[in-house]
């Protein structure tokens, strides 16, 4: 009959087979991967840079660029670069994410506090539920 005895569930208690078709097993669990990865949720994560003096107008410029990114489902990765000896203001930098992050705090909540790694302190803000409606 041209079939095969395919094992569906090994770790099942009796061990679960079936009499079908190989290829066609395998044409369907491929489908079905496919459909599965076509449904997942793509996270995007878009960054935003500041330095430790950033002006008020650059700031807003900003700030308006997170909202509209929040507004499309984005998580936003804000960071303060410190170059050469700028990592003086390390207290300026952290202060600047918090602003931004109390500044965007109805469209977003903060994944992750303001947190120095090297040269940078980044900051992770993802959009609320009712942002993505």
């Amino acid at each position: 009959m041209d079939l095969d005895l395919v094992e569906i569930s090994p770790t099942a208690e009796p061990p679960v087979c079936k009499i079908t078709d190989y290829q066609k097993f395998l044409y369907q669990q491929k489908r079905k991967t496919k459909e599965l990865k076509a449904k997942a949720v793509k996270v995007i994560v878009k960054e935003i840079r500041f330095g430790p003096n950033t002006d008020d107008h650059d700031y807003n410029f900003k700030l308006k660029h997170a909202e509209k990114f929040l507004e499309e489902g984005a998580k936003v990765k804000a960071f303060v670069f410190f170059k050469g000896r700028s990592i003086l203001f390390k207290d300026k930098g952290e202060i600047l994410l918090l602003r931004f992050a109390q500044d965007l705090e109805e469209l977003c909540k903060v994944e992750q506090l303001p947190k120095l790694e090297g040269k940078r302190m980044t900051m992770f803000l993802s959009p609320k539920q009712s942002a993505k409606k």
